[in-house]
């Protein structure tokens, strides 16, 4: 909701998520944990394409490769 002397609050185009590896399946693909929010996707400014990235927490198993993001929409 917005008036005349305050503007819409801005909010996040996408949530990011993180899942690591936990193991792997019988057919040989990963096997993730569950996923666990990190972070937010936000549009940039004006008329700028594209998104930043703001993280709230990174998974040291981000850091290893030993994990999957998730980008998802903010309904």
């Amino acid at each position: 909701m917005t008036t005349e002397n305050q503007p819409a609050t801005k909010r996040p185009t996408h949530r990011v998520s993180f899942s690591r590896i936990v193991g792997k399946k019988e057919d040989g693909s990963d096997k993730l944990g569950a996923a666990r929010e990190i972070g937010a996707v936000w549009a940039r400014n004006g008329d700028k394409k594209g998104g930043v990235i703001k993280f709230d927490h990174i998974p040291v198993e981000l850091t290893r490769h030993e994990g999957v993001l998730f980008l998802l929409p903010v309904e």
